[in-house]
């Protein structure tokens, strides 16, 4: 380490003899020491010997506090020149005390000055001696480097002779040094931690670390790198050789740059280099602001970000209020906010203790700002506004304004910095920042730098605005188009589902639906429009409406197939959707099924408690044009449940579907105390498995079937005399029921339905039929394929009042189509059991 004992100056020549730069660069002996994990040397360079005047026989293994020097502050009384050169100890910087106890992370310098006797112990030669007399007291600068990683080291020790370092550079003005150190003997490792010296000095550029590394290998003894223009945060001002007027007037050049005053002529190139410092350390931390916010379009995280970016380096405090709307993900009128318009706090950041501002000033409370606060006076202008001091009136101005809570204590003092939230010439919101009374007052080029940080971060929160409102305008259409399906119907009960997307589009085109058909029958059906977005949404919504129209015409499950799939062809070739219908007759106990493209369900036995995937023709998804549908039938028993859902719930990227598809039929199979039971197990089964990216839809039909005893039908002639057989059979049944409250409505309507298709039947055959369910459901079917229309009627009409009669006395009636006539029904509703 300490080969060179030559103080000479350098040629600053690396290996090869190439120039490496044009600065000022000094052979100065350093010392090198090492201390272990338990605060003991566990390596003393022969430097370490020179400066310290302790051998390293002596040293190695002791603690290191007993051998380094640990003050930093220089005696008051001292007066020699090397205090005018290097300056009062200003307390910047912790002292290397704290180093050596372990009690920092991070790299640190300092200045400390001790006393080292005449001649080391065992001094057996001249060369041996240190250079200062007997009793001299030097100042030594030093650097301390945690180390991280593997070994015993904990912390690499860097010193010098101040002396040294002024008498080389006397009359040189620089700003910075940068310790280095080189190969030798003594030192095991020294080799590998040379290699590592961009990791001790991170502040430093790659390829100035590479520089000082194949320097030290070349010269082969310890250098110090001085330079006017690299700026090493480790190592602090007062470690700089500068003379006392050079500072004096630096300082004087500071103060007329920070309070706006022309620089004096005298002093305009210390002005400029700070002025040039300070804008370049500005532009730095917006850079670095700038890298830290906008990671996400999510408006919450956007937000929590932009307050944690400025404290504590900028700011103490941070407070962030935004526009209602804001918050809301909607749009706002155009215009300057006034005092009526609130204002949501949406974040606190602050370096006080935990909870100081919690309980006054909550995050999440929305209040108005008077027109005399410098608040509205930023909201209004749209630009920053500064205080340098919040005086005692003001004080009390701005806690007027916390009804039952005094602020004072928390902003009095205070430096303030009011800067707004905006975008594209809107104000979205603003951002209160204070300091702390000991700290700097904000000046102009902190209400300049806020400025360009609010546009920023306006920006970043005016897009995570608009995605927000996009995907609640998107979420809100779909909410929409999925349809509130009753819990009960007629011979089944059914429980749903729906599961957003994990993609930056969340809305997708997965739908279900249930239709009540005539005879108590109910369709059911789940589809997925393949994309996302608003255009996936708004197709789904138009298919879903086909679906139900073409479902209230009781049209056979393959012909709904292929009537949706024509309408998706004159719609646009550019969507295509999976589609699965199936129609519940509870009744005969049986399934009418047809599929384009979906995925099959699954039916659970209630018998045995068994799953299966039903075998179902796939056919092609709707939108491909002339391909065919096939429809199956299969029986059900009262309690199979049957399970719909979409692919997204069972396809997972990179598994095979059929992975999916068993742990559906699986999960499906399990026992469970309600439907609702029965899909949430489902959804924990399948939507835990990772991966997931689409929406999911799931229908879930518990198939109850109805009992024969519920079940009442009659064949009637196409005779007059039938309407008063059925209106007899109707009283009898409804007694045998113990409906009898609803006999004198449930005969009139059923005699005139009666009625109407006698007279106009066609054929030989009318029938009647009656099903006690959750409601009483009467039907009356013909053979005449023209449906009625309600009309209005006069008073001297005749005919026509029989429609109004039951649309006026039924709970529901309609009237369908079926393959050899039609039906007309009504419903009653059954009364409530005493």
């Amino acid at each position: 380490m300490d080969r060179g004992t030559d103080t000479g100056a350098s040629t600053g020549h690396g290996a090869g003899g190439d120039p490496v730069r044009r600065t000022a660069a000094g052979r100065v002996p350093l010392a090198v020491v090492v201390v272990d994990r338990g605060g003991l040397v566990s390596h003393w360079s022969t430097g370490a010997r020179r400066l310290f005047g302790t051998v390293k026989e002596d040293a190695v293994g002791r603690p290191a506090l007993d051998l380094l020097p640990v003050s930093g502050a220089l005696p008051e009384e001292d007066d020699t020149p090397s205090r005018a050169a290097y300056g009062p100890y200003d307390g910047l910087g912790p002292g290397l005390e704290s180093s050596l106890d372990g009690q920092l992370c991070y790299p640190s310098a300092g200045r400390a000055r001790l006393s080292v006797p005449e001649g080391p112990p065992g001094a057996t030669s001249a060369a041996e001696t240190p250079g200062p007399g007997h009793g001299t007291r030097i100042d030594v600068l030093w650097w301390a480097y945690p180390l991280v990683g593997p070994g015993p080291g904990r912390l690499l020790v860097l010193a010098a002779d101040a002396e040294a370092v002024r008498g080389q550079h006397d009359g040189v003005a620089v700003e910075r040094i940068a310790p280095g150190f080189a190969l030798h003997t003594d030192f095991p490792g020294a080799e590998e931690l040379a290699r590592r010296l961009p990791e001790i000095l991170p502040s430093m550029s790659v390829g100035d670390s590479a520089r000082i590394v194949a320097q030290i290998l070349e010269l082969g003894y310890p250098i110090l790198e001085f330079s006017q223009n690299d700026r090493v945060p480790v190592t602090p001002d007062w470690g700089v050789p500068r003379r006392a007027e050079r500072r004096r007037r630096r300082e004087r050049a500071a103060r007329a740059v920070a309070q706006g005053l022309p620089v004096p002529e005298e002093l305009k190139d210390e002005g400029e280099d700070l002025e040039y410092a300070a804008v370049r350390e500005r532009l730095e931390f917006l850079n670095e602001v700038s890298g830290r916010i906008g990671t996400s379009l999510d408006l919450s995280r956007t937000i929590i970000e932009v307050s944690k970016a400025v404290v504590p380096r900028f700011t103490d405090v941070a407070g962030t209020y935004l526009r209602e709307q804001v918050v809301a993900g909607e749009g706002f009128p155009d215009g300057v906010p006034d005092t009526t318009t609130m204002w949501h706090r949406v974040a606190v950041e602050h370096t006080d203790e935990p909870g100081r501002w919690d309980d006054v000033v909550p995050v999440g409370e929305a209040m108005p700002f008077p027109a005399h606060t410098p608040f509205f006076q930023c909201m209004t202008t749209g630009e920053p506004v500064l205080v340098p001091r919040i005086s005692e009136q003001m004080g009390h101005a701005i806690a007027a304004q916390f009804d039952k809570r005094d602020i004072r204590p928390l902003i009095t003092g205070r430096s303030m910095l009011v800067v707004p939230l905006k975008a594209r010439n809107v104000v979205l919101g603003f951002m209160i920042l204070l300091r702390h009374p000991e700290r700097e007052v904000f000046d102009d080029m902190d209400r300049v730098t806020g400025a360009e940080l609010a546009a920023r971060a306006g920006l970043v929160l005016d897009n995570a605005r608009m995605y927000t409102y996009q995907e609640n305008v998107a979420e809100t259409l779909q909410d929409s188009m999925l349809p509130t399906i009753e819990a009960h119907r007629t011979g089944c009960d059914i429980a749903t589902r729906y599961l957003p997307g994990t993609l930056l589009g969340r809305v997708g085109g997965d739908w279900f639906d249930s239709v009540k058909l005539p005879g108590a029958r109910t369709a059911l059906v789940v589809g997925d429009v393949m994309g996302h977005g608003l255009n996936s949404a708004a197709m789904m919504g138009q298919l879903r409406t086909a679906v139900r129209t073409m479902a209230a015409l009781d049209l056979p499950p393959a012909q709904l197939l292929r009537n949706l799939d024509d309408l998706a062809q004159r719609l646009g070739d550019t969507y295509l959707a999976t589609c699965l219908y199936a129609v519940y007759d509870p009744i005969a106990g049986e399934l009418h099924l047809a599929n384009a493209g979906h995925i099959p369900p699954v039916l659970v036995r209630a018998v045995d408690g068994r799953s299966e995937l039903l075998d179902l023709p796939t056919g092609a998804p709707i939108g491909v044009g002339g391909v065919p549908f096939e429809a199956v039938r299969v029986r059900v028993e009262p309690g199979d449940r049957l399970v719909m859902c979409t692919d997204g719930l069972v396809e997972v990227r990179g598994e095979d579907i059929g992975v999916g598809l068993a742990t559906l039929c699986e999960s499906a199979a399990h026992p469970a105390a309600s439907m609702d039971a029965a899909c949430d197990t489902i959804i924990r089964a399948l939507n835990t498995r990772g991966g997931r990216k689409d929406d999911v839809a799931l229908l879930m039909a518990r198939l109850n079937g109805v009992e024969p005893e519920d079940v009442a039908e009659w064949r009637l002639a196409p005779d007059p005399v039938e309407v008063g057989r059925a209106r007899a059979a109707v009283r009898e049944q409804l007694y045998v029921w113990g409906l009898e409250r609803l006999t004198d409505t449930a005969e009139l309507l059923a005699g005139e339905l009666v009625t109407n298709a006698v007279r106009h039947a066609r054929g030989r055959r009318v029938e009647l039929r009656l099903v006690r369910g959750d409601t009483l459901l009467c039907e009356v079917y013909d053979e005449d394929h023209t449906l009625p229309t309600l009309l209005s009627t006069g008073p001297a009409d005749e005919y026509g009042r029989g429609l109004r009669v039951l649309s006026t006395l039924a709970r529901a009636w309609g009237t369908s189509r079926t393959g050899g006539g039609k039906t007309v029904w009504f419903e009653l509703t059954l009364p409530r059991r005493r």
